[in-house]
């Protein structure tokens, strides 16, 4: 189980961990003052044009959960490989996670502006508005504070990258797009379920089967990705193939559901949260076509030594670790198999 070992590792993950449990708390809290704001009224009248805006903050609550518990979890995975290419990915993260905050504020104002006259609080917004200012602060301190550690991580790291990095310029870059190329898989994750996410707390009629084709579509993504990554390190172009092909479905899908929140009789379903959902989606298939780019030009690496790199990516020892951003040095051949002794 790995543990941060140095200042700097130590600060990135305690920076990314308070700035998590600030903003879930401060999430939680206005979450819990616009529900107590409910009433019967609201209820009623939920049952036509505001249900969706009663689920506005819910939204937001499940995604920041997500998007935060998911961020740690890849902060350990930057730090456990010495990846410097995800942990400058974590800060574009983050950044993402900025602009949502600030979306956050504009939809949550006009929730409570056409709930006002069912609201117990009349003066909920002079509430809210505290915390909701609070949170995109707190991430960009949290993103400024990031960046500076991560060029201390980057300067850390760079020994264990130099010492175990082959000396063949073209294998060092096709090495890095394979890196670039899994860190983007990690981030894809992301943003696809955070859309799903989004949309399954919006859509009101659990019975309507886009609802039960939009839950299917959690474990498919993952299957996707995880066989992506697979199919990568085993160098199979009939596996990526299919996975480019399934990549350019998901383009199709999401500008569907683009057209979809703008045209057509469920519009009114999407509103509270359509900006939301417009910027993960345009987000989501700008990461695609990257990642489709990177995928053709990882399949175009294949059967040029690459799999050997991949394959001895990491050594027996715990001294001697070859991270996720580091290339083994195989130039004088795999290293030997330890003899075993009874």
């Amino acid at each position: 189980m790995y543990k941060p070992d140095s200042v700097w590792t130590w600060a990135f993950v305690l920076i990314t961990f308070i700035q998590a449990a600030i903003v879930l708390a401060f999430e939680a809290y206005v979450f819990a003052i616009f529900e107590e704001s409910l009433t019967a009224e609201s209820g009623a009248r939920s049952a036509t044009y505001n249900e969706t805006y009663t689920r506005t903050i819910p939204t937001f609550l499940a995604l920041f959960i997500f998007g935060l518990l998911y961020q740690l979890v890849l902060v350990w995975d930057a730090l456990r490989m010495k990846n410097t290419i995800q942990v400058i990915g974590l800060c574009s993260y983050n950044v993402g996670l900025l602009i949502y905050a600030g979306v956050q504020i504009d939809q949550i104002r006009t929730a409570t502006d056409v709930l006002s006259g069912t609201l117990t609080n009349p003066d909920i917004w002079d509430d809210l508005t505290p915390f909701l200012t609070a949170i995109p602060c707190v991430i960009a301190l949290g993103l400024i504070l990031m960046t500076g550690v991560a060029w201390k991580l980057y300067d850390e790291f760079a020994w264990t990258i130099y010492k175990n990095i082959s000396a063949d310029l073209k294998m060092k870059r096709r090495y890095l797009t394979f890196q670039i190329y899994i860190a983007l898989l990690k981030f894809d994750f992301f943003f696809f379920l955070g859309f799903t996410i989004q949309f399954l707390v919006v859509v009101v009629n659990v019975t309507d089967p886009e609802f039960g084709l939009t839950l299917a579509a959690i474990p498919i993504t993952v299957a996707i990705l995880v066989m992506a990554g697979f199919w990568t390190r085993r160098e199979n172009k009939w596996g990526m193939a299919f996975i480019i092909f399934l990549y350019f479905c998901a383009v199709a899908y999401f500008i569907f559901k683009l057209v979809r929140m703008y045209n057509g009789p469920k519009v009114i379903n999407y509103i509270p949260v359509r900006k939301s959902l417009t910027i993960f989606a345009v987000i989501t298939v700008i990461l695609i076509i990257v990642t489709i780019v990177n995928a053709i030009v990882c399949t175009q690496n294949f059967d040029t030594g690459l799999k050997r790199y991949v394959e001895h990516s990491k050594l027996e020892s715990e001294d001697e670790k070859a991270y996720m951003t580091e290339m083994p040095n195989l130039s004088h051949g795999p290293a030997p198999s330890r003899m075993m002794i009874d």
